[in-house]
């Protein structure tokens, strides 16, 4: 089933949805997001949240019930934590959709609709997680509420792999002058907005940290004259997300700032790859994340070969108990 005909048919079984929650560990519940983001963008009735797995299952939200639909996300489907949030939330009558790349996984049988996307194709197949949870967001909104630019989005959701594919494909001198320029200074700190927040909270938390062992921090740009700015100095080392749509001012201002004092700073910019000439403006924000994140792949696997540290490389994951 597509999501269109999950949708409709959680319909035909509950023609009342309170709630929408999302559910996942690591990178998964960062790909979570921008759906979370367009729920709180457009939503006027419906509630969504997002929630890391395991507090899910030590701390379950009350809103999961009946009247809830919850999304679970792992890419293997084998995430414990994430597997037993599922079969938690299913235990508690709500309506779960899981999401993962293997249908026959425990995810996938601890759910009652599955989400199947792929990964290991290209660049693009690699944000189909990202943009196969958004479109289900959607779908949910405009079943349930209405939703005036759903035309807009579907539009969107037509576009936008491809333009991650020609993106990728000019992007690679940017890429390795970021690996060549970032391979040994520490930490890194990593800026975004909007719907690409989580895009920062996942470069650093994962790419940087976990794969190339790399301390990194992020930070919402609108946040960051609130604390992190002070900082700032000649030569520490930033990469800044620069968001289309209506963020795009607090990106900027963190922009000129970091510049007015000679800081090292990388910009990655939606504008650049050319979002918004074809997506409409009215939605251009949702896809940010989705271009930010499949562009920063390929900056990771640059500095990963610049450094000779493997993105695969762990020290402690799949290595002992914890």
């Amino acid at each position: 089933m597509n999501v269109k005909e999950i949708v409709a048919d959680i319909k035909s079984k509950k023609p009342e949805i309170k709630s929408l929650l999302f559910v996942g560990c690591g990178a998964s519940m960062s790909e979570l997001f921008p759906a979370k983001y367009f729920m709180d963008r457009n939503a006027k009735t419906l509630r969504s949240s997002i929630h890391t797995a395991n507090e899910f299952n030590y701390s379950t939200p009350a809103s999961c019930d009946e009247t809830a639909i919850v999304v679970t996300c792992s890419l293997s489907g084998s995430t414990p934590e994430t597997v037993a949030a599922s079969k938690k939330a299913m235990d508690l009558g709500a309506t779960v959709v899981s999401v993962t790349i293997d249908p026959n996984s425990k995810l996938a049988a601890n759910s009652e609709y599955q989400i199947i996307h792929g990964f290991y194709a290209n660049y693009a197949a690699k944000m189909e997680k990202m943009g196969n949870v958004l479109a289900f967001a959607c779908e949910v909104l405009n079943t349930y509420e209405g939703y005036a630019d759903y035309d807009a989005m579907q539009a969107g959701f037509t576009k936008i792999y491809d333009l991650i594919e020609n993106a990728v494909q000019t992007l690679l001198p940017r890429a390795k002058a970021f690996a060549d320029s970032y391979a040994d200074v520490s930490p890194i700190y990593v800026l975004g907005s909007g719907a690409a927040q989580m895009s920062a909270y996942s470069f650093s938390m994962f790419l940087l940290m976990e794969m190339q062992w790399i301390p990194a921090s992020s930070f919402n740009s609108g946040e960051f004259f609130h604390g992190p700015f002070e900082l700032v100095d000649k030569d520490v080392p930033y990469l800044l997300l620069m968001s289309d749509g209506p963020t795009r001012p607090m990106d900027s201002r963190v922009l000129t700032f970091l510049q007015r004092f000679d800081a090292k700073v990388t910009v990655v910019d939606a504008k650049d790859y050319g979002l918004s000439s074809i997506i409409d403006k009215s939605v251009v924000e949702f896809f940010n994340p989705m271009l930010i994140t499949g562009i920063l792949r390929v900056y990771a696997e640059q500095l990963a070969l610049v450094r000779n540290h493997p993105l695969t490389m762990r020290r402690y994951m799949w290595k002992l108990e914890y």
